[in-house]
């Protein structure tokens, strides 16, 4: 079986979200259950020297976008025994950041998706399955189907398209579209691209791919409602049949607090009560809250954007702060949820903590040294903080929506059974209220918080059981008996004299 993921950031290269975890964790897993998996990306400015010298160009050629011309250089790596593609184009890959600067990213992940596509018969690999991920590789179905499908060389290829987020969705005009891939106006019909007047990356991938998956099963049915569909839950439940709920996992090797060399000090499920008692000081003192043992310690390691439930937490955060407790505040985001947790480390000094920067270190640090861990997202796809955090005996606090569902069931203190605190309904006083009741189980049920984390540490969250079900998918769309095309190509893209 051979697999190609299509994803617009991966680690350990480049990343922004959750995205680049999967498309670097997954392939490692899914080598092990015996396919041959290999990852394409944009090679970034981002991208570290060190990945760099590892390289070998293997080719180049120029990809066609209407009028425009556009080198296209195919650089490899492979590491951990999976292949990693890096499409070089420095006109729209060697910028500040990773998204958003320069006003034209449909025509970077146009050039992008066509540029996956032309470069499989120069580097003589044809995958069975290309694995397409979020609105950035939406075309690629759209472009297999429309203008590939003919040629023999593409023959036999299949799709899969996974949503990480389906608020996201690559929306453009249709012109534009249009003038960049030639897909022809019948393209731009309400059962395939257009979108309210305009064409949509992700709305095309959904019409197009053979398959589509999200990342978690309760995700996979919120999307089909108008409240989390995004104005998609109608095709979404046309496509039923083909949408399958899969949840992430995380990579158990980089999250284990027994072997993690960024923190204080390593522990286990056994010897976690002291020495996470040591991760915890050294965190307070690190970022300059009081050193105190007794206070329950919130974390949250998260973008700062509307979506993770920030408004809920500023409507309370007088309340919450009247407990007695302490909070650190690790990411970066908009401009009012900055400017909040700033004024909070100015307002509660010594009980509250703002860092806003992406620094992998603090977020590992922050999972060992917290008592708790606050996500009460809007809507949450997976989300891979509250895993981690179970993974390291921290106790999550979540709103019962996507991933946070199903990933952290609520503690019940009669049976023993849950992994944290939650809560339904998306209001403040809610959020609040589960927030208080993690208070006081850590203050005066010592025997049930040791039995939480105890609960949260022995779960499972490898990528052993989703890949699993990745590979089922897979050998559904590809026949036992491939037809051998022999080496039957279409003729290579034109080189540079």
């Amino acid at each position: 079986m051979k697999i190609l993921f299509a994803t617009s950031e991966c680690v350990p290269f480049v990343k922004t979200g959750g995205l680049a975890d999967v498309c670097g964790a997954l392939p490692k897993q899914l080598k092990k259950q015996g396919a041959e998996v290999r990852v394409v990306l944009p090679l970034y400015r981002d991208v570290q020297p060190k990945w760099r010298e590892q390289m070998e160009h293997l080719t180049y050629f120029y990809v066609n976008l209407g009028w425009r011309r556009q080198y296209c250089g195919i650089e490899m790596l492979k590491l951990d025994g999976v292949t990693f593609y890096f499409i070089d184009n420095e006109f729209y890959y060697n910028r500040p950041s990773v998204y958003g600067w320069g006003g034209d990213e449909g025509e970077r992940f146009a050039f992008f998706d066509r540029a996956v596509l032309e470069m499989l018969p120069l580097i003589d690999y044809k995958p069975d399955v290309l694995h397409c991920h979020d609105w950035q590789t939406g075309l690629i179905p759209v472009l297999l189907k429309r203008q590939y499908a003919a040629l023999p060389f593409y023959n036999g290829i299949h799709t899969v398209f996974t949503i990480h987020n389906l608020q996201y969705q690559g929306v453009f005009g249709m012109d534009y579209i249009e003038d960049l891939m030639g897909f022809g106006w019948d393209a731009y019909t309400s059962d395939k691209l257009e979108f309210f007047g305009a064409a949509s990356f992700m709305k095309g991938g959904l019409v197009y791919t053979d398959e589509i998956t999200t990342v978690s099963p309760t995700y996979a049915s919120e999307i089909q409602t108008a409240y989390y569909g995004e104005r998609l839950d109608g095709l979404l439940r046309a496509r039923r049949e083909s949408l399958t709920g899969i949840l992430n996992g995380i990579d158990t090797d980089e999250y284990n607090p027994s072997k993690d060399p960024l923190i204080e000090e390593r522990y286990n499920v056994v010897t976690q009560g002291k020495r996470k008692a040591v991760n915890k000081a050294a965190l307070q003192q690190q970022l300059g809250l009081e050193v105190r043992p007794d206070v329950p310690l919130i974390g949250i390691v998260s973008r700062l954007t509307s979506q993770k439930g920030l408004d809920l937490v500023e409507r309370v955060l007088p309340e919450i702060m009247s407990m007695d407790v302490q909070l650190v505040v690790l990411g970066m985001g908009e401009e009012k949820y900055v400017n909040l947790f700033n004024w909070a480390a100015h307002r509660y000094q010594g009980k509250v903590a703002s860092w806003n920067q992406m620094n992998h270190e603090l977020a590992h640090r922050i999972y060992a040294g917290c008592d708790m861990f606050l996500m009460p997202s809007a809507f949450e796809p997976c989300g891979l903080s509250q895993i981690i955090s179970l993974r390291y005996g921290t106790v999550p606090i979540v709103r019962e929506t996507g991933g946070l569902k199903d990933t952290v069931p609520a503690f019940n203190p009669v049976t023993g059974e849950g992994m944290g605190f939650t809560f339904y309904s998306y209001n403040a006083h809610d959020m609040l209220d589960a927030i208080r009741r993690a208070v006081t189980t850590y203050r005066e049920d010592k025997k049930s918080w040791r039995k939480l984390i105890g609960n949260g540490m022995r779960g499972d969250y490898g990528w052993a059981a989703s890949a699993k079900k990745y590979m089922e998918l897979y050998n559904k769309l590809v026949p036992e008996q491939t037809v051998d095309l022999g080496d039957e190509k279409p003729a290579k893209p034109e080189k540079a004299e």
